[in-house]
């Protein structure tokens, strides 16, 4: 019988930055969940809409937009956040609008600039094959205004995040995502009898209305922030003693040295995109395919199967989230002990959550890609992508570690590492005719499990965490049951109904209950653990209370 004291439970709640970081830090969490699974349903109508070829289309299209947009912020919005905060806390108001405008008129220029070199760019990187479908042009050209909205989209949100108003991030977030998902959805339907080309532009554009209606939501915050701040410091708002001959020069230097770092990092995964937008394709057509096919297969990896690993991965995104602050406020009180305790948490519950995400959709490759996408071609892609959910769940969490212990560098590195290997087997595997998409998936987890394995490396050498290899093979071992109990109870329910659905859902629930009993029965299951896990830790420690797995402890 576990047990578990309501005390440690208030414990976890507790941090030296009082009540407003965990509700922005919930916020955002809830904020992000929903955005996931508003884009995880917007991703099955677009799917069945364009199918493989056109989503492939999209897939080419938008890395090249997600590159510029990344580009045109360089880290702003996050240095934005910082400065604004300190001027906040400083009670330089005057200092911290300054700050606001500068940056803006910084962002102003970039947007535009890297909104116009998309444009342009389109042609060139099609008369090269960079992109090899030409079919994708329009929606490269539809999604160039979007970089100029969504950098101003970030900026604003930059600064709002550093006056800890977290709520206009996540309700432009899931604003901007519900535009996007019914844009998206209505031009792909209302243009796709003029062609796969302009059903994949009209899908495009959904971002251009996600941007614009995001921001519409944040000028309504700002507009509000103002009030605030005339009501509590009135009209006159004089710089800080000792700022007021700061030039806009300092101030945009004091920007991009915050701003540098945290965009080299950031930069990685729209290069790593444009990458596999470069390879992929040409590899695939090296091994036989043609370049419609190619286009195909490109959209089931890249549209279907990688954002599934995706939305498995959420909880460990947002635990990945909440886990810097953890450690750095532990590392400032050089409380190693704790650094370790949590560091140890964290890494077993990305394996406690990702196992069985591994083991469900491997399983039901097939199955799911047909019941989620109408897309049965995707299973083989998705199976082998499945592999990626504990490396990225475990390359998340290692990641956040290591940015709490004060050591964000390091990741990027890593990172640059794993895109590395990932390049060089792109290039090898997905030429192999008999693997094909499957290389390329194969490619995706290696690149996944370099930067986990190297940044755990790190974490030992820091703190001296190495994974608990006995907990890690309960973990395993209880995955593999399940994953025995997936496969019988889906063959057994589809040969008795014939109903893929009820079968696929089925075997996800019994799945779970038996991973969860055979976690319980070899004791792998830690449940101090649970409540680290966002949103449903509690949910779970309370209902395995109520059946009597758990017993609660009262505070002492």
């Amino acid at each position: 019988m576990f047990s578990i004291s309501s005390h440690e439970i208030a414990e976890e709640s507790k941090s030296s930055k009082g009540e407003s970081f965990l509700k922005g830090t919930f916020i955002l969490t809830v904020a992000g969940f929903v955005v996931k699974v508003i884009g995880s349903l917007n991703w099955i109508f677009v799917s069945r809409i364009l199918g493989g070829e056109g989503i492939g289309l999209y897939q080419m299209a938008f890395p090249i937009y997600f590159f510029a947009m990344t580009v045109s912020q360089a880290g702003v919005p996050v240095a934005i956040s910082i400065i604004t905060a300190e001027r906040v806390a400083l009670k330089d108001i005057y200092g911290a609008r300054r700050v606001f405008h500068i940056s803006m008129g910084l962002m102003l220029i970039t947007g535009l600039f890297f909104s116009v070199l998309t444009y342009f760019a389109a042609d060139w990187l099609i008369e090269w094959h960079f992109i090899r479908d030409p079919r994708a042009y329009m929606a490269m050209v539809v999604l160039a205004p979007t970089v100029f909205f969504v950098t101003f989209l970030a900026s604003s949100r930059g600064y709002l995040q550093g006056w800890q108003r977290m709520t206009p991030t996540a309700v432009s977030q899931i604003v901007e995502q519900i535009f996007r998902v019914i844009t998206m959805i209505l031009l792909a339907s209302l243009l796709m009898p003029w062609g796969l080309d302009y059903a994949a532009a009209g899908a495009s554009l959904g971002a251009l209305a996600g941007a614009v209606t995001g921001l519409i939501v944040l000028v309504y915050y700002h507009i509000k922030l103002d009030r605030d701040i005339e009501k509590d410091y009135g009209h006159d708002l004089a710089p800080a003693p000792g700022t007021e001959n700061e030039s806009v020069v300092s101030i945009i230097r004091r920007i991009f040295t915050l701003s540098l770092p945290v965009s080299a990092a950031s930069i990685m995964l729209p290069v790593v995109s444009n990458l596999d937008l470069m390879i992929v394709p040409q590899r695939l057509e090296v091994a036989g395919y043609s370049v419609n096919e190619a286009t195909e297969l490109f959209g089931y990896l890249t549209g279907m199967a990688v954002p599934l690993v995706n939305l498995s991965c959420i909880i460990t995104a947002s635990m990945a989230m909440s886990i810097v602050p953890a450690i750095s406020e532990a590392r400032a009180l050089r409380d190693m002990k704790r650094v370790f305790s949590q560091t140890a948490a964290s890494v077993r519950i990305s394996n406690f959550v990702c196992f069985p995400a591994f083991v469900i959709v491997f399983v039901l490759a097939t199955p799911i890609a047909s019941l989620i996408y109408n897309a049965p071609g995707a299973g083989p892609a998705v199976m082998i992508s499945a592999v990626s959910i504990v490396l990225l769940g475990l390359h998340q969490v290692s990641t956040g570690i290591l940015q709490g212990l004060g050591h964000p560098t390091i990741p990027m590195v890593n990172m640059i590492l794993a895109a590395a290997a990932k390049v060089v087997l792109n290039w090898e595997l997905t030429a192999i005719p008999w693997l094909g998409i499957m290389g390329a998936a194969w490619a995706t987890a290696a690149d996944m499990g370099v930067a986990a394995l190297i940044n755990l490396f790190f974490i030992y050498r820091f703190i001296g965490y190495r994974m608990e290899f006995v907990q890690l093979l309960k973990t395993i071992f209880s995955a593999a049951i399940m994953a025995g109990a997936v496969y019988f109870f889906y063959d057994w329910t589809f040969a008795w109904w014939g109903i893929g659905t009820i079968s696929t859902f089925g075997a996800v629930f019994f799945g779970c209950f038996i991973y969860i009993a055979a976690m319980l029965l070899t004791g792998g299951l830690v449940e101090g653990d649970l409540v680290r896990i966002p949103l449903i830790g509690r949910i779970g420690i309370r209902l395995l209370c109520r059946i009597g797995v758990m017993k609660e402890k009262p505070a002492e």
